[in-house]
Parts: structure tokens; sequence; C-alpha cells
């Protein structure tokens, strides 16, 4: 039975044709998947579906998506974080524990934070275990300065805009948050750097602030310096003080998709 599959041309180029045509004919896709998007059950058989390939060094996974959430891609992400997804495919959980030695995970809030009279549409990044660099083995955290590296500025007061981050943009589709996606090596196109196990639901008031911006403000913080705060106004408390001890970083991204 054929499948309503869209394969891109760069999911093709990196499976081959062969693969690409089994695909379409129904050899090798599933009837029902989850949406690798939004986590919802989907099926290729009554609507159309998107082929999405998640390549890291070593390793590639084939995953599906309703067309209507993502098109077909290549989505480049570490190899940590693609052993991390087959691990959870295959029912394999990760090995716990910080320090680099477990998977870790970017929990991310979305708030509103006046800024020079103006409400401004924010997400604040926060990882879950200490991260170390790739390859240290060490147990340092360098969350900050590793984005540093790429750009994200030290803040100091959160009563500023921070400047925008070249090539970094911030998914919405459909009114909710799906991913930050940051320049792939090489110049090619964008690679996601966080994303949505499942689009993350964010207010009619954050919405309209970044529709109005078209920016949204990313800052950063290391591993339990924020945690989850009930109210925007605690959430801001929290960045000062975030600020005020040096441990936060921020960058303004451009709004991609509605």
């Amino acid at each position: 039975m054929p499948r309503m599959l869209d394969v891109s041309e760069d999911v093709r180029a990196e499976i081959g044709d062969e693969e690409a045509e089994r695909l379409l004919a129904g050899e090798n896709a599933p009837g029902s998947y989850d949406c690798t998007s939004c986590r919802t059950p989907g099926d290729s058989e009554q609507e159309r579906t998107s082929t999405v390939l998640f390549v890291g060094e070593e390793t590639a996974v084939l995953a599906f998506a309703h067309a209507s959430c993502i098109p077909s891609q290549v989505v480049q992400v570490a190899e940590e974080q693609l052993q991390g997804a087959v691990r959870s495919i295959t029912g394999e959980e990760a090995a716990g524990g910080g320090g680099g030695g477990g998977q870790a995970v970017l929990g991310v809030t979305s708030g509103l934070v006046l800024i020079e009279g103006d409400l401004h549409p924010a997400l604040v990044v926060e990882p879950t275990v200490p991260i170390a660099r790739p390859g240290s083995g060490g147990t340092t955290d360098e969350f900050l300065p590793l984005l540093i590296e790429q750009g994200f500025v030290p803040v100091s007061d959160v009563g500023r805009l921070p400047s925008v981050l070249p090539g970094w943009s911030v998914l919405l589709a459909m009114g909710q948050l799906h991913a930050v996606l940051q320049p792939g090596t090489g110049g090619n196109g964008s690679v996601s750097w966080w994303q949505a196990h499942q689009p993350l639901q964010v207010t009619e008031g954050w919405r309209a602030a970044a529709n109005k911006t078209q920016r949204v403000l990313v800052f950063a913080v290391p591993v339990g310096v924020i945690g989850q705060q009930p109210r925007e106004d605690l959430l801001r408390d929290a960045l000062e003080k975030a600020a005020a001890d040096g441990r936060l970083v921020a960058a303004a991204m451009p709004l991609a998709g509605t």
C-alpha cells in the first residue's frame, strides 16, 4: 500500500534513491507512527507524512512526522543526543548522572520580560545536569563558557536588550514552540540546538509579543540556578539574581514560523 510520504531532496541524497523508493512504495515505512515533532500518533496511509533524518557523527535515525508539523528534512544532531534518542526508541534508558556521564536535557521555560517599557517574549534555558565540555570527561560545568563561545553574551542588567545572535532562530509553528535552531557546520543551513519532545504551549500574550517584535530573547543559566518559577515576577527576580551572580547569558533570536 503506497504511503502519503514526503521525502525531501536532502533526505533522498542521504538515504539513496533505492531506499527512498522503497519508503514511498510502503515497503519500509510504518503505517502508524508517533510524530517526532508533536509526539501524537500519525498514519502514513491516511495523512501526509514527512520523513525526518536525524544525523549524528556516526549514527543516523529515520523518523516520521505529520507534514503539518514539520517538513521532510535532514537534522544534524550531536551524537550523544542521537544515542539518547536511539535508547529511548529501543526502550533502553540512558544512564543517569551528571558531569557528562548522562543524557543532559535542557529545560526551557517561556515568559514575558519587561525591558525599556515593552514586553518581550523570552525563553529561559537551564540544563538538568552540569554540562561538561565534549570529550573532556570532566565534572566542571562548562555550559555558560560553551554558549559564550557560540556568541551568547554575559548579562549584568536584565533591563537591557541583548544583541541578536546571527544564524540562530526560534521555531514557532501553529502557535507552539518547537525548537531553537543554530547554524549548521560549514554553512549548511540550520540544525536543532534544542528541540521540544512535545511542542511547548505558550500564552496568547507571549505569542502576541513575539509576533510584534519578531524576535525572542533567550536566557541561559547553569543547572539549579532558576528552576521552575510559577509566576513571571518570580522568574524576573530569579533572572536578576542570576545576572548579579554572573551566572546569566543571553541572546536575541529572530522568530521563525508563526
